[in-house]
């Protein structure tokens, strides 16, 4: 059993967004999944991207945004909508409500996403 005391989650940010890791390589020995509980302040975003080994599936737990998508799709995506994105679909968000924005993120295998908040200035 892993016991992950809340003190022991570290918090990733760029701006306007802090991504919780509840659960990821850093804290847990589990070798499938990670998993990240995400904030996003009004009019923040997360740019669209992709990961090539990994499936992610969000629940959206409170607010409203946008899900960006291949080929300028847009999406809603309000508190208690679930969405699935194989390998390589492309995905991001923008909340684009007035208030906080909070989804959990669900990712198979584990990724560490330490990367995506070294000296990264998001623009949507």
């Amino acid at each position: 059993m892993e016991f992950i005391k809340k003190e022991n989650i570290i918090g990733l940010s760029n701006p306007g967004v802090v991504s919780r890791q509840l659960l990821n390589p850093e804290n847990s020995t589990s070798e499938r999944v990670t998993i990240t509980e995400v904030h996003l302040e009004p009019g923040a975003c997360q740019p669209r991207h992709t990961h090539n080994a990994s499936e992610q599936i969000w629940y959206a737990v409170k607010g409203s945004g946008m899900l960006l998508l291949a080929d300028n799709e847009e999406k809603d995506f309000t508190a208690g909508d679930v969405v699935r994105f194989a390998e390589n679909d492309v995905h991001g968000l923008r909340n684009d409500g007035d208030s906080e924005f909070v989804y959990i993120s669900v990712t198979a295998p584990p990724i560490d996403f330490g990367y995506a908040y070294t000296n990264h200035h998001s623009s949507c």
